[in-house]
């Protein structure tokens, strides 16, 4: 039986005349961390949110597979991907205060989660609430509250538990601290992580943060202008830094660590508009190793020579 848990393939997603993504691929495993990286723009979020439908309008699916332990999402009605939605894949959004319902208190949110799925945990809706809470440091008396009561940083905590609720196993988490100071954010990803090596679920996570996916992630995967650049073992990358030129570009666009020995460089130019693209290689413009035959043809993505766990979208290098 095959390991991959989630399967994209090809997938475009369009606003009216703009291809915001462009035939993007890729494979999450069981127990994976696939973190996604990328300019503002880039569409690594509506990649995958319009791989689990639940982009909003204007955006639309205009090819591509999407399967989900081996079950194509894109020909679910509407009824049969409810049921798939937080039970077999669930979504921890950036904006908590925006998802949670304000009218209601946090024991409600848990009660009405069980409720739409029809689940019974064993050892009862409350204990089970409690126990979710606990596990990403909110305590029992957090229930009775309601989210403008909470931080931010709770009701983040708050909505990653209602995530787990149903014990999925694919976990998408889409930028979720961004508006977080740097010390919760890492107090919450650290939490996260143990909970994900406990269970063994998978995740996807989307962020800007190259330098906190080589962190916390398996495997990285790199968008720009609406297409997959490169995707591979994050611990690799981290090592060379990436392959891709547009990779390195990000990692030496990084701040120096304390005591490193370098000058943050940033990268040439602006990014490409998924609006008007460049012709060929997305990348050219702002790349130093671009030649005549990138400006004039898009490269596919492939694996590196020798490997069998890392593709890259480029001509020049091999």
């Amino acid at each position: 039986m095959s390991d991959v848990l989630f399967e994209v393939d090809q997938l475009s997603v369009a606003y009216g005349a703009v291809m915001a993504v462009d035939q993007v691929s890729f494979t999450v495993k069981t127990g994976e961390i696939l973190g996604l990286v990328g300019e503002s723009g880039c569409g690594k979020s509506t990649a995958v949110l319009g791989a689990l439908r639940l982009l909003p309008a204007p955006g639309v699916i205009k090819g591509g597979q999407v399967r989900l332990e081996g079950e194509d999402l894109l020909k679910l009605d509407a009824a049969a991907l409810r049921k798939k939605w937080g039970a077999r894949v669930a979504l921890v959004p950036q904006g908590a205060l925006s998802s949670l319902n304000p009218v209601l208190n946090i024991a409600t949110h848990f009660e009405e989660t069980f409720a739409a799925h029809q689940f019974a945990p064993p050892e009862g809706i409350r204990a089970r609430s409690v126990q979710l809470l606990k596990q990403v440091g909110l305590a029992e008396k957090h229930l009775a509250m309601y989210p403008h009561a909470l931080s931010g940083g709770m009701r983040q905590r708050v909505v990653i538990a209602l995530g787990l609720a149903l014990n999925p196993p694919l976990l998408v988490l889409d930028e979720p601290t961004t508006a977080l100071d740097v010390v919760v954010e890492r107090d919450i990803l650290r939490q996260l992580l143990e909970i994900q090596a406990a269970s063994g679920f998978a995740m996807i996570f989307i962020t800007h943060d190259v330098s906190l996916l080589l962190e916390m992630a398996t495997h990285v995967g790199v968008l720009y202008a609406g297409r997959l650049v490169e995707r591979g073992p994050a611990a690799e990358m981290a090592a060379t830094g990436g392959r891709h030129p547009y990779t390195r570009g990000l990692l030496a666009a990084l701040p120096p660590a304390p005591g490193e020995d370098r000058v943050a460089q940033p990268i040439p130019g602006s990014a490409a508009s998924v609006a008007a693209p460049p012709s060929g290689c997305r990348f050219h413009p702002r790349c130093a190793l671009a030649t005549a035959h990138c400006r004039q043809h898009a490269p596919p993505l492939r694996f590196l020579a020798g490997t069998t766990d890392h593709q890259i979208a480029c001509h020049e290098v091999v």
